[in-house]
């Protein structure tokens, strides 16, 4: 076999290499990315600060967050003891959006399940877990306040928030009666605020309350306006019987303030921020407080005033016009002079107009009604408590009294015992009345009586008296028994009857005369007598019937009278 020749072979074209590969790509965007997440990651990273709680719990590092409004600001970095184990400090690294808040006005507190009295918050929490709330603490009409990295949480959240409108008023009571932080503010049975905190002043004689009022409500506080302790539930057994009183159920379960305006004070300008005003302890109470003319009175009562106490009602004509302010007894040791001092307060303006009580001095006004009668006397006002009120009543007959005006301006008044201390003495002296009657000598006098009584009825003339009427009275029933059997027969008799009318009608006279003169007015004869001239006009009446009888049926003295058999 021979050779043969190779084929050809295609030559090796060279091409030039490619300088950049698109492979490469995917690490340089990798690159960037991380770059660009570590910038902003360090743009966006703030300042670490510190919190001091009372207590770490819900607290956990790395997952509890800081917020405020529901927006994330930083979260918890780490959670450690302070150096004299009494508190918690927390690191949190907050975010770089954050920084203009964290001032010396900010407040941090950790929101969990609260439940206090009539108030619930932080249902949300029981899910997601708890969280640091941040309330920076300063509005766009503040001054920015001084920058800070530590700060003292707050144990409880604060009642209200720095972007919340409205304004704080202080109140001043002697006693706190059941209201607490966080109490609503009622205007009209609608709650448009809060209280923020109280403590006791300076004296230690009372309180100072601190209330928030909300935007629009605040213009409502005005020179005008007086408030007062609207407990949930009140039951008053006083002057005016029995009431209760039952406010919405956070009302009874945490107790409420409540304020009202008089129509004088809505035309006076709002209140400043922190204007103190009293805090009265009803709405009774702050009423009263309206009236701006107070007269001080005092006066002195000689017996018990058991029932009476500070506050009862003064009244004239059952109309409340002041109050009982104090009740003492000035007790002389000698016994001679001891007494009850009662000073109370009149307010003018519930009896007279405005202008009037201006111009009417009290001290001569007093002088004029108590030359007219008027007393200071005690009555019963609640038989079931014994409660018992002052009372201003105008005295028939009494005895005329001078007005004095205390060094103190309080004008003295006279008194006069009244209600049980009345009905004492008019059974005392009824008493006393009973025992002066002789009543020995009214049973002498008596026995006396009855005896010449008895002699009178024993007499012969009396019998004789009544022997005569018996036959006067035997006379007059033989007439009717007659006209009875014929009409005939007493017809003819009528003169003979008429006769001995007259005869009888003229010995009684006779009789009455004599029975008189003998044994006066007021005897068992004269009754006698007095029923023997009522027999005697019936006898005269049957007489006028018979004949108006006869003048109507004259047949009847031929016929006699039919239907009637005759009797024996």
């Amino acid at each position: 076999m021979s050779a043969q020749p190779d084929a050809a072979l295609p030559e090796a074209e060279l091409r030039p290499r490619r300088q950049f590969q698109f492979i490469w790509l995917v690490p340089l965007v990798a690159v960037l990315v991380a770059a660009w997440l570590a910038y902003t990651t360090i743009q966006s990273r703030g300042p670490t600060i510190t919190i001091s709680f009372t207590s770490a719990e819900g607290l956990q590092a790395g997952q509890t967050k800081v917020r405020h409004k529901a927006v994330e600001l930083g979260v918890v970095d780490s959670v450690s003891l302070s150096d004299d184990l009494s508190r918690v400090n927390v690191r949190v690294k907050m975010h770089r959006e954050a920084i203009s808040q964290l001032t010396d006005k900010a407040h941090f507190w950790v929101v969990r399940p609260r439940l206090s009295a009539g108030n619930i918050s932080g249902l949300d929490t029981l899910v997601s877990g708890a969280y640091i709330e941040l309330d920076a603490g300063a509005t766009a009409a503040d001054a920015a306040g001084e920058a800070r990295r530590e700060f003292v949480g707050l144990d409880l959240p604060p009642a209200i928030r720095s972007n919340e409108p409205g304004q704080t008023y202080r109140l001043r009571s002697p006693r706190i009666a059941g209201v607490s932080v966080g109490s609503p503010v009622l205007y009209r049975d609608i709650e448009v605020g809060e209280v923020l905190s109280w403590q006791l002043d300076e004296s230690g004689g009372g309180f100072l309350i601190e209330i928030f009022v909300r935007k629009p409500y605040d213009r409502f506080v005005r020179g005008g306006t007086y408030f007062w302790n609207s407990s949930g539930l009140a039951l008053d057994l006083g002057a005016n019987g029995v009431k209760l009183r039952l406010e919405s159920l956070q009302a009874v379960l945490s107790g409420a303030i409540a304020f009202n305006i008089d129509a004088e004070g809505r035309a006076l300008p709002a209140s400043a921020p922190g204007t103190e005003f009293p805090l009265y302890s009803d709405e009774q109470a702050a009423l009263s407080a309206g009236f701006k003319r107070r007269v001080p009175f005092v006066t002195r009562f000689e017996g018990s005033v058991r029932g009476l106490a500070v506050g009862a009602p003064v009244e004239i004509f059952g109309i409340p016009i002041g109050l009982v302010t104090g009740v003492k007894l000035v007790l002389d040791p000698a016994g001679t002079e001891s007494y009850v001092e009662v000073r109370f307060e009149v307010m003018p303006e519930k009896i007279l107009p405005a202008a009037m009580v201006t111009d009417l001095p009290p001290l001569a006004a007093a002088r004029t009604l108590v030359a007219r009668g008027l007393r200071m006397q005690l009555h019963t006002a609640n038989y079931l408590t014994g409660q018992l009120v002052l009372g201003m009543d105008f005295v028939p007959g009494s005895r005329i009294a001078d007005v004095q005006a205390l060094p103190d301006g309080t004008i003295m008044v006279p008194s006069q015992s009244g209600g049980f201390d009345n009905l004492v003495a008019s059974a005392t002296e009824l008493t006393q009345g009973l025992a002066r009657i002789p009543f020995d000598q009214i049973g002498q006098d008596v026995a006396r009586i009855t005896a010449s009584i008895s002699k009178i009825t024993g007499g012969g003339e009396l019998k004789s008296s009544l022997a005569s009427l018996s036959g006067a009275l035997a006379g007059v029933q033989d007439l009717v028994r007659k006209f009875d059997a014929g009409a005939s027969p007493a017809l003819k008799r009528l003169p003979e009857i008429a006769q001995e009318l007259a005869a009888v009608l003229g010995h009684t006279d006779r009789l009455i005369s004599s029975t008189d003169t003998a044994y006066g007015g007021n005897s068992q004869i004269k009754r006698d007598l007095e029923r023997l001239l009522a027999q005697v006009n019936d006898t005269s009446r049957s007489v006028r019937l018979l004949a108006d009888y006869l003048a109507q049926h004259p047949e009847s003295l031929i016929q006699g009278r039919t239907g009637r058999g005759a009797e024996r």
